[in-house]
């Protein structure tokens, strides 16, 4: 059976590396025409080399989404910090880049998937933040993540008679390419089965998601349980 992504115009932010590489390889693999937007280019893919750190080079990314099917937008640098330690310039990065970008990106994608009466949107919150609850060592980017689900829901909300879908996935600890050897032990032994989450189960997740019209408004969690109140 054909799936629904086929032929669809995907735009993976984060798409280079890590949970967006296999979100995309999984969306490509379905016949989906991906373009990544990170810091490196990846064979056999149609890759912008952005900054997305630097928000002067956001308004590159905004473009972009101005023509897509399928918004999928997984960068979000993580901040551990105590409060009394976050300066304000990084409560203003850590919010901009978690919250403002993803909602802008969504903003400049909305008007094309109206057009088309289709559309599917894959935000990212943070471990388990499909509910509210506190964090003690990275509130600030406890909160931005919490703003997502707000905007999933929102979205959902609005524009599901138009056809357009908004889901979001709250990962856990995931194996990428980015742990070494020792982070990989550590980090999975935090988890009920002893294993980190791989890529691929994120991709899956996303998948089903994406492809199937009853998923709308929905942040699920990929964490195999893991108790987030550690943090």
């Amino acid at each position: 059976m054909v799936s629904s992504v086929s032929g669809k115009k995907v735009l993976v932010v984060g798409g280079t590396g890590g949970i967006g590489f296999g979100i995309a390889q999984s969306l490509k693999d379905r016949g989906a025409e991906a373009i990544l937007v990170g810091r490196h280019s990846v064979p056999g893919f149609d890759c912008r080399k952005i900054d997305l750190s630097d928000s002067a080079e956001w308004r590159k990314v905004l473009n972009l989404a101005e023509q897509t099917d399928i918004l999928c937008a997984s960068w979000g640098p993580f901040l551990q910090k105590p409060l009394h330690e976050t300066s304000p310039e990084e409560w203003l990065n850590v919010v901009s880049s978690n919250l403002s970008l993803p909602g802008a990106l969504v903003s400049a994608a909305l008007p094309y998937m109206l057009s088309r009466g289709w559309g599917r949107i894959l935000l990212f919150g943070g471990t388990r933040t499909d509910t509210s609850r506190g964090a003690r060592t990275n509130a600030a980017y406890a909160a931005a993540k919490a703003g997502i689900t707000s905007l999933v829901r929102s979205v959902a909300l609005s524009y599901a008679a138009e056809g357009i879908q908004c889901n979001g996935i709250c990962p856990g600890l995931v194996r990428t390419e980015y742990l070494d050897a020792e982070q990989i032990r550590s980090l999975g032994s935090k988890n009920p089965d002893g294993k980190l989450v791989e890529v691929s189960e994120i991709a899956d997740a996303a998948l089903m998601l994406m492809e199937n019209s009853v998923y709308n408004g929905v942040l699920l969690p990929v964490d195999k349980g893991w108790a987030p109140g550690l943090i």
